[in-house]
């Protein structure tokens, strides 16, 4: 081993001795689900949790958006999935080449969940849906901790929850 190998590796076992959740962050489904993110955003959202938020729910908004889909004549566009131990890290998959390949195209998806979104029951008798509300904001309320949209081949855009950060994209 060089002293440089040998450097990087006790920089970090260091690193990891003295923040042992550093290991924990990295994002598990990269490279199975999903490439790594090419842009990455927190975004602080405006809206609260529902009190109904629950993984049930989650897998409840999962499961309706996969049934439009079946019902469409034509085949569906995107896998749809939640992940982690609570289900709370969608996860959105383009099924075809030609979608959700950059950053526009997967906001405008975005922005067809949003008025999809707001036709759910759950969101239905609900007060508190501001007209301003997105697709993001919409998701926090029903627990999602983080979104992730990808062409399933090279792009991904990874959105998280952060209700006390400023909004940052890269």
């Amino acid at each position: 081993m060089s002293a440089v190998t040998i450097r990087f590796y006790l920089v970090l076992a260091i690193s990891l001795w003295l923040n042992p959740g550093f290991a924990l962050a990295q994002d598990r489904y990269v490279g199975y689900y999903y490439p790594e993110p090419s842009v990455s955003e927190v975004y602080p959202p405006r809206a609260q949790r529902l009190n109904e938020a629950s993984r049930k729910l989650r897998l409840a908004f999962v499961t309706g958006v996969s049934a439009q889909q079946q019902e469409s004549p034509y085949p569906a566009q995107v896998a749809v999935f939640t992940k982690g131990r609570l289900d709370n890290h969608l996860i959105i998959v383009a099924l075809h080449d030609g979608l959700l390949d950059t950053i526009f195209r997967t906001r405008a998806y975005f922005a067809q969940l949003t008025s999809q979104s707001r036709l759910l029951p759950i969101f239905q008798n609900e007060q508190a849906i501001q007209e301003d509300f997105t697709f993001f904001d919409l998701a926090y309320m029903m627990g999602f901790t983080s979104i992730v949209a990808s062409d399933g081949r090279d792009f991904a855009y990874k959105v998280e929850f952060n209700p006390s950060a400023t909004q940052t994209a890269n």
